[in-house]
C-alpha cells in the first residue's frame, strides 16, 4: 500500500481523497487546526492530522498539495529538503521568482522532487516537447462564468452582476496573471512552466455571464509549427472556481504510484 500526504482539506483535497485508486492510501493530511475534528472523525482517527509536513516522522510515497499558493510558499521548501516529491496544483505561486528558485535548489540539494501537475488544462506534454525547438508565442485565454470570479480582483474591474455578454477583463503576463488572481489563474502559470516562461506567456481572462464551464484556450507558434487546443472543463459543484479536471490530475498522480507509470 503507498501512503501519501495531503496537503489542503477543502474542495479539491476531498475529491481527490475521494477517488484515491485501489493501492493508495492517504496517511497524514496538513491542514488548519479547526478541521482536525472533521479530519478525525471522517477517517476514523486512521488519518493523521497535521499542521505542518515537519510533525510526520515518516516518509509518505507521495505528499499532494490542494490548497492554495500561500501552502505552497509556506511548506514546500520543509517538503524538498527531506527529500520528498511534492506534486503542485498550485503553480501560481512560483510566480514568485525567489520562491521558484529556493525550491530548485533545494531539490537538487536534498534530492526532493518537485512535480508540476498539469491541473485543469490539456496538452502540457506538448507544448514543453515544442519548447525544445523553440517557441515563438504561447496565448492563453481563460473564460469563466460571473460566479467562478467572484471574491477575486475581477470584481474591481469589472460588474460581474451587469455584464451582458463575454468579456475580456485582464490581459497580462502569466506571472502577473498568476499573482493577481492566485485562486484562479494556476493554469497560466502550469502553461508558463512548460512553455515559454511567467513574463513571456501571454494571458487573457475572460468573464462569460452564458456559461457555467470554466473554457480554457492554447495557442502555441513555435519552429515545430502550431497548435491550438481548446478545454471545455465543468467546475467542482462544491467549488466553482477548481476545475474537476484539475483534481483529476492529482488523482492521476497518485495512481501512478501503484500502475508503474511516471511522474514527471
Amino acid at each position: 500500500m503507498k501512503k501519501i500526504m495531503m496537503i489542503g482539506y477543502g474542495a479539491m483535497a476531498k475529491e481527490v481523497l475521494a477517488r484515491l485508486p485501489e493501492g493508495v492510501a492517504v496517511g497524514w493530511i496538513v491542514a488548519r487546526e479547526t478541521h482536525h475534528v472533521e479530519i478525525d472523525a471522517a477517517f476514523a482517527g486512521q488519518v493523521q492530522a497535521l499542521t505542518h509536513p515537519d510533525q510526520c516522522t515518516e516518509q509518505p510515497d507521495l505528499v499532494v498539495e490542494c490548497a492554495s499558493q500561500q501552502a505552497v510558499a509556506e511548506f514546500g521548501e520543509a517538503i524538498v529538503k527531506r527529500g520528498w516529491r511534492l506534486a503542485v496544483i498550485s503553480t501560481g505561486a512560483l510566480a514568485d521568482a525567489a520562491l521558484q528558485l529556493r525550491l530548485q535548489q533545494a531539490c537538487a540539494r536534498y534530492h526532493g522532487q518537485l512535480i508540476v501537475l498539469s491541473g485543469a488544462v490539456a496538452g502540457m506534454d506538448g507544448l514543453a516537447s515544442a519548447r525544445e525547438g523553440g517557441l515563438d508565442s504561447v496565448t492563453y485565454q481563460s473564460s469563466k462564468s460571473p460566479a467562478s470570479w467572484r471574491g477575486s480582483p475581477a470584481e474591481k474591474l469589472i460588474n460581474l452582476d451587469a455584464v451582458s455578454e463575454a468579456q475580456v477583463f485582464f490581459e497580462g503576463s502569466a506571472r502577473e496573471a498568476a499573482s493577481m488572481f492566485p485562486a484562479n489563474a494556476n493554469v497560466a502559470a502550469t502553461i508558463a512552466l512548460h512553455g515559454l516562461g511567467m513574463d513571456a506567456t501571454r494571458v487573457r481572462l475572460q468573464v462569460d455571464p452564458h456559461t457555467q464551464r470554466n473554457t480554457h484556450r492554447l495557442q502555441v507558434c513555435g519552429q515545430f509549427g502550431e497548435f491550438q487546443i481548446e478545454l471545455c472543463g465543468n467546475p467542482l459543484a462544491s467549488n466553482p472556481k477548481t476545475s474537476t479536471l484539475a483534481a483529476l490530475s492529482a488523482v492521476q498522480a497518485c495512481r501512478s504510484l501503484v500502475d508503474g507509470g511516471f511522474i514527471a
